[in-house]
């Protein structure tokens, strides 16, 4: 069942931008919900796992995970975080930005069939990035064919990401040291989602509040 929530958020955030999505201030403090919550599980439940393993050199990683996301962010176009900009006359299949996003979306799966709560904070970051993908993807001239199909690839990335660690050995060897890079990638993800999640980046009592309230989200957890 942990398998299919990554797939279920796609979704979801699918069938709201078909059904219902109409861009808004409710778009932006949803993302700065996901992204404090992302933010605060990783500080207080996934880095210090890792840093408690007693690798010296982790920090390398967590570090090269940054950088790793500042390249797939320029690919894409910075769609983790909810910034996407297609040409409502493109036809041809977006492959840089699949590819980019699908890279992301695995990677972010190898370590959530450790943690739930990690699981739970990837889901509601799927939701609303998923909302605003389908959204740009049906304002263009690609196929619905195209579009299904690129986010239900998508989607399947992450639960894939997680199979293949928890039920193989690939990733054995490697493990810890791409779980410092997804550190990396959530840390990237979720403060510049903070950062940008507001207008002119003023202060904004409503973000404000939705931002606190998923740190104490993921305190009470």
């Amino acid at each position: 069942m942990n398998l299919l929530l990554p797939i279920i958020a796609v979704l979801i955030g699918f069938g709201i931008s078909y059904f219902i999505y109409q861009k808004s201030i409710t778009i932006n403090l949803l993302l700065a919900f996901s992204g404090s919550f992302l933010l605060s599980v990783t500080v207080l439940e996934f880095l210090p796992d890792i840093y408690n393993s007693g690798v010296d050199s982790i920090g390398v990683y967590v570090l090269g995970g940054i950088l790793l996301q500042i390249m797939l962010e320029y690919l894409s176009g910075g769609a983790e975080h909810g910034h996407l900009h297609l040409s409502k006359e493109k036809t041809s299949f977006p492959f840089v930005l699949f590819i980019s996003l699908c890279i992301h979306a695995f990677l972010e799966g190898i370590p959530i069939h450790e943690n739930d709560h990690l699981l739970y904070a990837v889901i509601i970051h799927k939701v609303p990035i998923a909302i605003i993908i389908a959204s740009f993807l049906f304002n263009t001239n690609l196929s619905k064919f195209k579009i299904i199909i690129f986010l239900l690839v998508f989607g399947i990335m992450t639960p894939l990401g997680s199979f293949v660690q928890a039920n193989t050995v690939l990733l054995d060897d490697i493990g810890l040291y791409l779980n410092a890079i997804v550190i990396g990638i959530f840390l990237h993800v979720s403060t510049t989602i903070l950062f940008e999640s507001s207008k002119d980046h003023k202060f904004n009592i409503y973000k404000f509040g939705i931002i606190v309230l998923g740190i104490l989200l993921a305190l009470i957890l």
